[in-house]
């Protein structure tokens, strides 16, 4: 048997594969002369397609050798100004990108905020999928690059009968050990698209993150809030029970002075009954309140108020600032990760529109071939060659088209929810400043009717003491009592809370959060057992 020759192998031009043939019995050859007119033939078809003015590569040039749309930042439906712009308490001046939380004044809640931005779970999942995203954006510029590589080494055993008639020895064995490579040109800027595309969705993932710090600082904030109110309306309601205790046991009394009646005391005991009945649910909702605040705050349920301590419901500044209605579309993370998927989205047009192009890419092997394994890395076995290629599904025409179309289908649907987005935002911003100037106005009302109801109860169990009126009126004054004061906890509440709701619908927080301490730790610390403390900065 013949040693091994390396010029046995030639490329084989029939096919727009890379491959090899095994030419035995033949020694140094030229090589065909298929190969290089193949490749001739490609590059003339590719000049004949750039000049030939189709619709996608009209702008091939113009976009950087890339064929497909480049991105353009869609219109965006915003209103020239704010509703209750001409309200005092409305500021037209910009929005200070400030940790608006402090300006309630209260520390325990900005002790709150900060142990939720470093250990609420939602942001470090959020953090995780900004990691996941830079990864797949080197992954995709990895693709510039030769796209397959390998070190190899391997054994070919053939054995052919007698009756074949080839020109080939009976028992052929073939080792060989080398590195091949194989490189699909970017051409058409299918690859460079594609970085394009996961820059758009790393920078989205980011916006992602900022956005779920937006809603942690405002869930954080309105749960907190909420609690208090519930605390103030349970002090509320502890108040007015011992003030209808005091007015039964007065009732009793006149009852065995012979001076009351039995209707005076079904209507103590009725007014008494009623108002503790407004306890559980109120101890129910301030148990609920903890109960969310210590999800955010990446902690296992526990009696947060009894940990914390007592203070009363934020007091809200009177007036806000919150510029344009055009500054949501800087301001806000949610737009900024629409208008980042828009673009994401127009980089999946080229990618699809490339497929209509023939791809070229070249292939190649360096390294050793022999028939006997002890004689392989002999000078003379040394391997090595270089194969072009052409590749153009044209027989999938109708597929490629289609796809492309489903694409620009995409690309319409993520505009339109782009533009939704911006419209919800402007909603919610003029949702938020019309309650909280409502509001404003509901607690000023009544805090005069408290005062007035207040006044009423006193003089009335003064009255009845003095034997001037009946209890009938004694009742009437409670019963209103616990209802306007329960109303004013209410109302002062909601002043934060839509004060809230207006910095959550600006988006504002998470750049002053960014920019003092950049992105949380994605792995807390943790006690023995892998379980998030208790920050003891809010005992």
């Amino acid at each position: 048997m013949d040693g091994f020759n390396p010029s046995r192998f030639e490329p084989c031009t029939d096919s727009a594969f890379l491959c090899v043939r095994f030419q035995p019995g033949r020694s140094k050859q030229p090589a065909s002369p298929l190969l290089p007119m193949a490749f001739k033939a490609g590059t003339l078809l590719v000049f004949l397609l750039t000049a030939s003015g189709c619709s996608g590569l009209k702008h091939w040039l113009q976009n950087g050798f890339k064929v497909g749309p480049n991105h353009v930042p869609p219109a965006a439906p915003v209103s020239d100004a704010w509703i209750d712009r001409a309200d005092p308490r409305v500021k037209n001046a910009p929005a200070e990108d400030c940790a608006w939380w402090t300006l309630f004044n209260d520390p325990t809640l900005n002790r709150l905020i900060d142990t939720a931005y470093r250990q609420n779970l939602d942001l470090q999942t959020a953090g995780t999928r900004i990691l996941e995203a830079r990864a797949q954006r080197h992954i995709a510029a990895g693709n510039l690059f030769p796209q397959s590589q390998a070190a190899i080494a391997g054994l070919a055993h053939a054995q052919f009968g007698p009756n074949l008639g080839l020109p080939l020895p009976h028992t052929l064995n073939i080792w060989a050990d080398g590195f091949n490579a194989s490189w699909e040109i970017d051409f058409w800027g299918r690859y460079r698209r594609s970085i394009e595309a996961a820059d758009a969705n790393l920078q989205a993932s980011t916006e992602r993150y900022g956005e779920a710090l937006v809603m942690v600082l405002s869930e954080v904030a309105a749960n907190y809030v909420q609690m208090r109110t519930f605390e103030q309306r349970l002090q509320y309601a502890q108040e007015n029970i011992a003030i209808q205790k005091k007015s039964l046991e007065l009732v009793e009394a006149r009852i065995e002075q012979g001076a009351g009646t039995e209707l005076d005391e079904c209507q103590a005991r009725s007014n008494l009954a009623l108002t503790e009945s407004l306890v559980p649910p109120l101890e129910a909702g301030r148990r609920l309140a903890c109960n969310r605040l210590c999800i955010l705050l990446g902690m296992p349920v526990t009696d947060l108020a009894t940990q914390i301590e007592a203070a009363s419901i934020p007091v809200a500044p009177p007036e806000v600032a919150v510029g344009i209605p055009a500054d949501l579309l800087c301001r806000r993370p949610d737009i900024r990760r629409a208008e980042r998927q828009v673009a994401a989205q127009c980089a999946q047009i080229g990618i699809a529109e490339s497929d209509l192009y023939p791809r070229l890419g070249v292939s190649g092997f360096i390294g050793y071939a022999a028939n006997d394994l002890g004689d392989l890395f002999s000078s003379k076995n040394f391997t090595s060659f270089i194969i072009p290629s052409l590749q153009w599904n044209i027989l999938n025409y109708g597929r490629i088209v289609n796809n492309v179309a489903t694409q620009e289908a995409r690309l319409q649907a993520t505009t339109l929810q782009y533009q939704q987005t911006v419209l919800t935002a402007g909603r919610e911003v003029e949702d938020g400043l019309v309650q909280f100037i409502q509001a404003q106005q509901q607690a000023r009302r009544l805090e005069d009717g408290v005062s007035q109801a207040e006044r009423s109860v006193e003089l009335v169990v003064k009255q009845f003491e003095g034997g001037i009126t009946d209890f009938n009126r004694v009742f009437t004054t409670q019963a209103q009592l616990v209802t306007q004061q329960d109303q004013l906890a209410t109302a002062r509440g909601n002043i934060a809370l839509n004060l809230i709701q207006v910095y959550r619908a600006m988006g504002g927080g998470w750049e002053s959060i960014a920019e003092g301490h950049g992105m949380p730790n994605l792995i807390n610390s943790v006690d023995a057992e892998g379980i998030p403390q208790s920050p003891a900065s809010i005992h």
